[in-house]
């Protein structure tokens, strides 16, 4: 019989899912955004992108962080990845005859709701590392542009160019936390 003092130490041993996350979030936000700023028309390549890669592996590394109890990462990659998820059903549901497409109004406060949510998230990348915060301002600057595009009726381009950076940026941050675990040292700095 165990004596009750004894304690039964459970090790993490999982991997660090931020890096999926911010891959498929960052990939994503390239693609979809050189769409944005003109570079090629909105296609299934986009959208397949949205669903499988920023939709679908985003969630996943969402779960992965909640085993891990980080709530920011499980709030920011399983929102994000819906995100996409919606964004998708967005654009396909009407041409499937489920709905009628979204005015750019509607999109505006999607958008801005979108803005408002990263800009809170932002504010808890003060306390993580300065990759994030970048992430998470350039995302909420972002949405922003994009919202008032929406709204107004202005160019997407400026925000497609911004939004290349985003995903750049997400980009990056992820490949650093790869890099700096393979080599057990820092090769990028976060």
């Amino acid at each position: 019989m165990k004596n009750s003092s004894d304690a039964i130490t459970i090790t993490d041993n999982t991997a660090n899912p931020a890096p999926l996350g911010l891959l498929g979030f960052g990939m994503t936000t390239i693609l979809l955004n050189l769409h944005n700023a003109g570079y090629y028309a909105m296609d299934t390549m986009v959208l397949a992108m949205g669903i499988c890669i920023g939709g679908l592996a985003q969630v996943m590394a969402g779960a992965m962080e909640w085993k891990k109890k980080n709530t920011f990462g499980t709030t920011a990659f399983t929102l994000y990845g819906f995100f996409w998820l919606s964004l998708v059903a967005l654009l396909v549901l009407p041409k499937l005859g489920l709905g009628e497409a979204a005015s750019p109004s509607s999109m505006g406060f999607y958008l801005l709701v979108w803005g408002l949510f990263t800009a809170c998230m932002f504010i808890g990348t003060l306390k993580l590392s300065r990759a994030l915060q970048v992430v998470f301002l350039s995302l909420t600057v972002l949405f922003f542009m994009l919202a008032y595009a929406d709204f107004t009726g202005a160019s997407k381009t400026p925000a497609g160019y911004e939004g290349i950076f985003c995903g750049l940026s997400a980009f990056y941050a992820a490949m650093a936390q790869i890099l700096n675990e393979v080599y057990g040292r820092t090769v990028l700095p976060l």
